[in-house]
């Protein structure tokens, strides 16, 4: 799975590369070296203006857990973080997104947790691992998008309408499957306009835009437990596991 990951480029960083031709620059999220299910969450997709018919390419703030126009209640996205890439395009929660609302999440790397057996010395733990592209480069990880609306809120409040969104999951591999056995799927940048333009809606095609983030060059780097609590964040959780141990992994 995909349950923490860390976005920190600014938003005019993102709009470079991207190409993107709208978003709000009032519309601001902080840096976040630990998002955690339910955070906004920074987002690339391709909406059609209802004035005008034109398609834009935008970035917006979408909260991170994806809820389905008929659930009852907004807390349904905490446990819909991910969606499985074998049945995202059957199961009835995702199976409108992935054919017309697909969009782009933005993540610098992403966290995984390893179990570390008990020795005599120490208890059994989780050890957070940081896996990220070995270039530096921003990953582009697959997501969906869905919009909810809150029945119990009056139509004119601002509250009414919520946008959520999951990110695409796949078996694990090479260095993230050292660590867990799920990893995020990602799009690479020629096949970026594929798959947010929401007319293309052929399943196939669009499974086969999916790839392993950075092409599967990835390192994955033991850090700092203090990512364990989500209300911990800044760069100094990217410091190394301070254990004795070599902390970089590259597989």
């Amino acid at each position: 799975m995909c349950g923490r990951y860390a976005s920190t480029r600014r938003p005019q960083d993102l709009v470079d590369l991207f190409d993107v031709t709208r978003w709000d620059p009032d519309q601001a999220l902080d840096p976040s070296w630990n998002v955690a299910p339910t955070d906004d969450v920074w987002s690339v997709l391709e909406r059609v203006e209802r004035d005008t018919g034109e398609i834009t390419r935008q970035l917006r703030p979408l909260r991170w857990g994806l809820v389905p126009s008929w659930a009852k209640s907004l807390n349904v996205g905490a446990k819909m973080i991910n969606a499985r890439v074998e049945t995202v395009a059957e199961k009835p929660a995702y199976r409108r997104a992935f054919a017309k609302r697909r969009c782009l999440l933005p993540a610098d790397g992403f966290y995984e947790w390893q179990a570390v057996a008990a020795t005599e010395a120490t208890k059994a733990r989780k050890q957070p691992y940081f896996i990220s592209p070995e270039d530096g480069q921003v990953m582009a990880l697959a997501g969906l998008y869905e919009f909810w609306r809150d029945r119990v809120v009056p139509d004119d409040d601002p509250g009414a309408w919520w946008t959520t969104c999951t990110i695409i999951t796949t078996e694990a591999t090479d260095a993230v499957g050292r660590v867990h056995p799920r990893m995020p799927l990602a799009v690479a940048p020629d096949d970026w306009s594929t798959w947010l333009d929401p007319a293309h809606q052929d399943a196939d095609e669009l499974r086969a835009l999916l790839a392993a983030p950075a092409a599967g060059h990835l390192d994955a780097r033991a850090v700092s437990t203090a990512v364990n609590n989500v209300r911990n964040n800044g760069p100094q959780l990217l410091d190394d596991a301070t254990d004795g141990q070599a902390t970089w992994r590259r597989w």
